[in-house]
């Protein structure tokens, strides 16, 4: 299992456009196509799956939501920043 992190530590380790949402990062991607959006929704699903660390993920039209937490350690720990950052870096 994975610490929770502090309020502080999420402020400074969560990656810019992320927003800290409850217990949850959230962040919209937005895409020129629909189709784009749905290439980087599969894109992150396979880094998720490689983490087994699973967001919620919501496709609209030429955007996609994605939500982080940890929900057997009940909030965000540092496996939901270190996915983040991994899914900035494939958009």
């Amino acid at each position: 299992m994975a610490d929770l992190l502090s309020d502080e530590e999420i402020q400074e380790r969560a990656p810019d456009d992320w927003e800290r949402e409850g217990d949850e990062l959230v962040r919209t991607f937005e895409f020129d196509a629909y189709l784009a959006g749905v290439g980087f929704a599969a894109g992150i699903a396979g880094l998720a799956e490689e983490a087994f660390h699973h967001p919620e993920i919501t496709i609209g039209w030429r955007e996609v939501e994605v939500r982080l937490t940890s929900h057997e350690e009940g909030g965000i720990t540092g496996k939901d920043v270190d996915l983040a950052a991994r899914f900035d870096d494939l958009a």
